[in-house]
């Protein structure tokens, strides 16, 4: 197999800065940069697919399209499993993809609806409905069948009908029938638990898969729960996005995506879902879950499905994850603590149990309080660590080195416990209901105690507060002036 190293490129740039249009623009764009290859071959969906996935995310490589899998459909899968495939998505470098987001954030752009779409060329209801017809691989040996995990909810509150977008997995159990799992802290879980509560036997959505990338790094945003998803989308692509009412339902979905299955939960029923080898590494218990029966699938003439691994960190599963929840992260912080210059949320802890902050605190304590506000994010993270500015919070070897030589345990480790559990947290016993599950958090401030000044050797520069205003202790740092900049010709062409 060729061997390839997309993520040290240079970002793919559009000639004009149009948005993608929808998902065949993302693939034409992937494709022609290298990092999509047609695969003619038969390849079954049951674990082949997901060993040629697993793969080609261990050396950064290209997404594929299975076009001989046993069903109508070709399969695209692997197109979120690199850093590379990610900022062409966001048609930026790695410079200018997080302020994007952070742009789009800021300038959100209501979606606009029209009559028609692409999506609604092909119309599958009553006993037309097959399920089978769909190629939906199986990916760890001991998961319970065929999954669904690329898919994007679309669901209304059914109160407020604030529209909201998320991914969610979904178990095929037969022709016309699903079954899923929606944590309660998530905007799905909370419409389905508002539903119960107001009395419906029912709640109608949607289940989409193929779309422009925008929509699909939008679902992973942390926000409020007043939040339009498409505005966000709308933002972050630059232009509002298209949407067209479902066949069977009240609900809006992007008018060009490649398939939309529309569905109906009942709550009365349920079936056994489970188990799935989830994005901690682990399997997640089979329990009963909510039926899922299937309304109606609509799709594009010669429409594309989509497969997307997850599983042991990293795959495309965290990828995918990794630049919205960074940068909504660190939106929401810097809101109270401004002197924060970076975060990472890394996928070794499945983009969510761990995370890393470096800031640069104003007043003794403020370390500790960003921690405890961490600890309350949705992320619900395991383990928070906070470093001074000079430490790269995405470089392991800096932040065990802060660890290891600006902390004293006693003084600078805080146990939290009676949290919120993480999602899925293979940790927490299983016998809990999902909406019950407690855990605990540590963190560790690894900043310098408020008045040291840290100095590089040799340089003039702070990486702390100065002496002269605070004019407390002193503390140099051993580093070779300018050898970032020091051109060494016979490494030019080596990894970093």
């Amino acid at each position: 197999m060729r061997r390839y190293f997309a993520d040290r490129r240079p970002a793919w740039r559009m000639k004009a800065a149009m948005p993608f249009q929808d998902f065949r623009d993302f693939l034409t764009a992937l494709r022609e940069q290298g990092e999509l290859v047609d695969v003619d071959r038969p390849v079954a969906l049951e674990l082949e697919v997901a060993k040629g996935l697993r793969k080609s995310a261990s050396i950064a490589g290209p997404a594929f399209v299975f076009k001989n899998n046993g069903t109508p459909f070709p399969l695209v899968a692997g197109v979120y499993n690199s850093r590379a495939k990610a900022l062409i998505a966001f048609q930026a470098t790695e410079d200018e993809a997080f302020g994007k987001i952070l742009n789009g954030l800021s300038n959100p752009i209501p979606p606009v609806l029209v009559d028609d779409a692409p999506v609604h060329e092909n119309v599958i209801e009553g006993d037309d409905i097959d399920l089978s017809t769909l190629p939906v691989p199986k990916y760890s040996p001991n998961d319970g069948g065929p999954y669904i995990t690329p898919g994007i909810v679309v669901s209304h509150d059914p109160e407020t009908g604030i529209p909201d977008m998320g991914h969610y997995r979904f178990q095929i159990i037969d022709k016309n029938t699903m079954s899923f799992l929606a944590q309660p802290m998530h905007r799905f879980g909370k419409n389905l638990a508002k539903a119960v509560r107001l009395g419906q036997q029912t709640f109608r959505a949607a289940l989409v898969i193929g779309v422009d990338p925008m929509l699909a790094y939008t679902c992973p945003i942390q926000a409020t729960d007043d939040t339009n998803d498409f505005a966000v989308a709308g933002g972050l692509r630059g232009a509002a996005v298209e949407l067209v009412k479902c066949r069977t339902n009240d609900v809006n979905v992007p008018a060009r995506a490649e398939v939309v299955i529309e569905f109906e939960v009942q709550f009365a029923n349920e079936v056994f879902e489970g188990p799935l080898g989830e994005y901690t590494g682990y399997y997640t218990p089979g329990s009963m879950k909510p039926i899922a029966r299937v309304l109606a699938i609509t799709h594009r003439n010669d429409a594309y499905f989509q497969a997307l691994l997850t599983g042991v960190p990293p795959t495309e599963n965290h990828t995918l994850k990794q630049l919205p929840f960074e940068a909504s992260f660190f939106q929401m912080m810097r809101s109270q603590f401004p002197t924060i210059e970076k975060v990472a949320v890394p996928s070794s802890g499945g983009v969510s149990f761990y995370i890393v902050i470096a800031m640069r605190p104003r007043y003794s304590g403020e370390a500790r309080a960003a921690i405890l506000m961490a600890m309350g994010t949705n992320l619900r993270p395991k383990t928070v660590i906070v470093v001074d500015p000079d430490i790269d919070v995405n470089n392991s070897d800096q932040v065990e080195w802060a660890v290891a030589f600006r902390t004293q345990p006693s003084r600078d480790v805080i146990l939290v416990d009676q949290l919120p559990a993480g999602p899925l947290d293979p940790s927490v016993s299983d016998d809990i209901p999902l909406d019950q599950r407690m855990g605990s958090a540590l963190a560790i401030d690894a900043t310098y105690p408020y008045g040291t000044d840290v100095r590089i050797a040799g340089s003039d520069e702070a990486c702390g507060p100065s002496v002269a205003e605070h004019g407390h202790e002193f503390v140099m740092v051993a580093d070779v002036p300018g050898w970032r900049d020091y051109d060494f010709p016979e490494l030019r062409n080596r990894a970093p």
